[in-house]
């Protein structure tokens, strides 16, 4: 059996060069406030943007989430720790109801005291360690923000341009390129 591998597969996919520091944000930057009126070129800069610098963005994102965890470890453990233990609560707890409501297995009833202890004990556990979850929710949406606020504001350059155009052709396809493309916001071509 042969497979093919078409133009979004991993075997194609490359990841862009780390742009310098001088081209990311200090001498050949130029930043402008973007026209807030026309939210479609303001769109089309922040896309361009996160397609020219992912790289920069990715190194960015994991320098501040590690900066976070070398200042607070013990609370980024214990953040990280509580948001999966309820998240895998919460995606198990649901995908059982699901199952139930299907009619999977119709004599088989939910514990009620056992899912109010564990909602008590899963708010008790967030309430108690709020502060280690607002550390990883600020370690991971700090550097969402700051990606945001550079792409809005940094103005392309004619290699920006080209090399947007050639990932928008589909010659090279990178992480982001991928990503923007899976949730529709890949400009087209012409």
């Amino acid at each position: 059996m042969t497979t093919t591998q078409g133009p979004g597969t991993l075997d194609n996919l490359h990841l862009a060069p780390l742009r310098s520091l001088s081209d990311f944000l200090l001498e050949s930057a130029r930043f402008q406030l973007p026209n807030f009126q026309d939210f479609e070129k303001w769109g089309n800069r922040v896309v361009n943007n996160l397609l020219y610098y992912q790289t920069n963005y990715f190194v960015m994102t994991v320098t501040l989430f590690l900066l976070f965890g070398l200042l607070h470890p013990m609370k980024v453990l214990l953040g990280l720790t509580i948001i999966g233990v309820l998240g895998y609560v919460f995606v198990r707890f649901f995908a059982q109801d699901a199952r139930r409501s299907v009619g999977a297995d119709p004599n088989q009833q939910p514990n009620k005291w056992a899912i109010l202890a564990g909602t008590v004990l899963g708010g008790y556990m967030v309430l108690y360690l709020f502060d280690s979850v607002l550390i990883v929710a600020l370690a991971v949406l700090l550097p969402f923000s700051l990606t945001f606020v550079h792409a809005s504001l940094r103005l392309r350059n004619i290699k920006n341009k080209i090399t947007n155009a050639v990932e928008i052709v589909g010659v090279k396809q990178s992480p982001m390129g991928q990503f923007l493309e899976a949730m529709g916001l890949m400009p087209t071509a012409f």
